[in-house]
């Protein structure tokens, strides 16, 4: 007598909404993508002159190429300024600004200005709170270590202070080129 098997029907994959539910981590978009199409927080923070700079101040007649780094005089982050430095020219013809924001007191600020004759304002954040604002201040791991910092991360704000392209986990190598075209598009 032939026996019978008992066959049990594939369960469907779980969408996010039902794994949510069930207390599983669902994905969800970054806090940094999530500002995309929204208004681009306020905020004033101190330039390497120790002169107080607010978002207001940088948009309305331009774009802003607001961009988020990890550290002064670290290798990637000297490479990304210098490429910002660089091509100021074009970013200026398609109307737009370039800021840096990082934790770097306005001191350090001003040593790395001086040391590469940076032609665009960094501003200090040195208690993180922009950089929580806009969703860059993120736990990080460096060989095998666990620790809090920022991710790399450009915001290009339009004149009226939407923000309209976010670049998450910038990889420094021909990201310039990448806010360019981004400009290009939003005219």
């Amino acid at each position: 007598m032939p026996t019978s098997r008992k066959t049990t029907p594939k369960t469907p994959k779980k969408t996010a909404a039902a794994s949510a539910k069930a207390g599983s981590a669902a994905p969800s978009k970054s806090a940094s993508a999530a500002l995309q199409g929204k208004k681009a927080p306020a905020f004033a923070l101190s330039d390497a002159d120790g002169k107080t700079v607010a978002l207001k101040d940088l948009i309305g007649s331009n774009n802003l190429v607001l961009y988020f780094y990890p550290r002064d005089m670290t290798p990637g982050c000297t490479v990304e300024a210098c490429s910002f430095r660089d091509n100021l020219a074009p970013l200026k013809a398609l109307g737009a600004k370039v800021v840096g924001i990082s934790a770097d007191s306005s001191d350090s600020h001003a040593r790395f200005v001086a040391k590469h004759a940076l032609n665009f304002p960094l501003l200090a954040d040195p208690g993180n709170k922009v950089c929580r604002l806009y969703g860059v201040y993120k736990k990080k791991s460096l060989y095998g270590r666990e620790f809090m910092g920022i991710e790399r991360t450009t915001f290009v704000i339009d004149k009226s202070g939407v923000v309209r392209r976010v670049f998450p986990k910038v990889k420094v190598d021909g990201h310039t080129e990448e806010v360019i075209a981004a400009l290009k598009e939003i005219g």
